[in-house]
C-alpha cells in the first residue's frame, strides 16, 4: 500500500488552503523524500495567494520554501554535491533555490541564477505539507541543530537568513564598511546582524520603533525611522545620522531590503561617490530614478536572488556561534492552522515569522 501524506494547498487566488490527503510517491533517480519538521512562511507567499504573483506551476500547488526536513526515503544515486550519499534519519535545510548544478550559470558559480532552477512553493510543490520530494543534490545536511536550538529554527535558513547573507557577500562588505540597512523586517533583521558579524557599521532605516529599537539590540550600531517623510526629508535624515555615526561621504553600501517604492528610492538617493547599491527586497510597483547618477559617482548597483547553497553551511556556523540569532525572530505553528496564520500576515499582525510545524502543539 503506498505510503500516504497531506498538504495544505493554493487552489486559487484570495481563498483559504485546501486540505489534501495524496500518495507519497517513491523518489526518482537522483531525489530524496523528506519528512517535514518545518517550513517558514515568507513574504513571496503572501505575494502568490494575495498580492496577485502568478506561480510557475499551476494550480493546484503546495506553497512554501523554507524548509527543514529528515531523510525518509531515497531514490537511485541521491547524492549531495560533495559525493556523499544521504541517508534516511539525516535532517536536512532545503535551500529555496534549487539549482540544476550543470549549466553554464551553475559552472560560472552564479548557480543562485540558474534558468533551470527549482523553487520549492513556485516550481514545484512546497513545504507547507508533511512530505516533500526533491533533488539531493543542493541539500544541506544539518547533523543536528544548534545549541539551544530546535531543528525548525532552522526552517528561516533556506531564504530568511541567506539571501541577505549572500547580498553582503556580494557586496563586499567588511570590516568597518559604513553600511545602511533599509528595511529590518523578516529579511532586513537577519541582514542587520549578518552585517554586524562581518565587521561591518550598520545603520538600520525603517518604519517600525519596534522593529529598529531590536536591530539596535542585533546588531545595529544606529537606527532612523523615516515614517511619514517624503523623499528628500528622509534622505536627509538618514544622511544626518551617517553623519553622526562618522560615516564617509564616499563608500556607503547601501542595502535595499524593505521591497517597497519609497524604500527603493531612498536607497538610491542614498547611493554616493564609489558607492554599493544591492538590491534584496521585490515589489511590482516601478520605480523612477536616474540611472546616470551611478556613472557620475562611479558606483556599483546589483540585483540579489537567493543564495547559492555553497554558502549555507558559513550561515549555519554564525547561528552555532551565536553571531546570528533566529529564536527571537520565530515562532511555530501547528501546520493545522495555517489560513489563520496566513490571514494574520496578511494584516501585519505578526511580530515574529511563522515556522509552520506538521507534529506540534501551539506554541507557548
Amino acid at each position: 500500500m503506498p505510503k500516504t501524506g497531506s498538504a495544505w494547498q493554493m487552489t486559487k487566488p484570495n481563498a483559504p488552503l485546501t486540505l489534501t490527503k495524496m500518495d507519497l510517491p517513491e523518489p526518482g533517480p537522483g531525489e530524496v523524500r523528506l519528512q517535514i519538521q518545518g517550513c517558514g512562511l515568507c513574504h513571496t507567499d503572501l505575494g502568490f495567494l494575495y498580492g496577485g504573483v502568478r506561480t510557475r506551476k499551476p494550480l493546484p500547488l503546495t506553497l512554501g520554501h523554507e524548509i527543514v526536513g529528515t531523510v525518509e526515503a531515497t531514490g537511485p544515486d541521491s547524492k549531495l554535491q560533495s559525493g556523499n550519499s544521504l541517508q534516511p534519519g539525516q535532517h536536512v535545510v532545503v535551500p529555496a533555490v534549487l539549482p540544476c548544478g550543470e549549466c553554464a550559470l551553475c559552472r560560472a558559480g552564479r548557480d543562485n541564477a540558474c534558468l533551470a532552477q527549482k523553487m520549492p512553493g513556485n516550481d514545484q510543490d512546497g513545504g507547507f505539507a508533511t512530505h516533500i520530494t526533491v533533488p539531493a543534490r543542493s541539500l544541506i545536511p544539518v547533523d543536528q541543530a544548534p545549541a539551544g536550538h530546535e531543528l525548525y529554527h532552522l526552517a528561516v535558513v533556506a531564504d530568511a537568513v541567506t539571501t541577505p547573507y549572500q547580498a553582503l557577500l556580494r557586496g563586499k562588505v567588511g570590516t568597518d564598511d559604513p553600511v545602511v540597512v533599509i528595511g529590518v523586517g523578516g529579511v532586513g533583521m537577519f541582514g542587520v546582524q549578518i552585517a554586524a558579524a562581518m565587521g561591518a557599521h550598520v545603520l538600520a532605516v525603517d518604519l517600525d520603533d519596534a522593529r529598529l529599537d531590536q536591530a539596535k539590540t542585533y546588531g545595529a550600531s544606529a537606527t532612523i525611522n523615516t515614517k511619514g517623510q517624503e523623499d528628500d526629508a528622509a534622505r536627509k535624515a538618514v544622511q544626518e545620522e551617517a553623519k553622526k555615526m562618522g560615516f564617509p561621504r564616499h563608500g556607503w553600501k547601501v542595502f535595499e531590503m524593505s521591497g517597497t517604492a519609497p524604500g527603493q528610492r531612498l536607497a538610491f538617493s542614498l547611493v554616493n561617490h564609489t558607492g554599493t547599491l544591492g538590491l534584496v527586497g521585490f515589489t511590482r510597483d516601478k520605480v523612477e530614478v536616474r540611472l546616470s547618477n551611478l556613472m557620475a559617482l562611479d558606483a556599483d548597483a546589483f540585483g540579489s536572488w537567493g543564495c547559492s547553497p555553497r554558502h549555507y553551511p558559513a550561515v549555519i556556523d554564525l547561528i552555532a556561534q551565536g553571531k546570528v540569532q533566529v529564536k527571537p525572530f520565530v515562532t511555530r505553528y501547528p501546520l493545522s492552522e495555517i489560513n489563520a496564520v496566513l490571514e494574520m500576515a496578511h494584516h501585519g499582525q505578526l511580530k515574529t515569522r511563522p515556522v509552520l510545524v506538521p507534529a506540534c502543539t501551539p506554541a507557548p
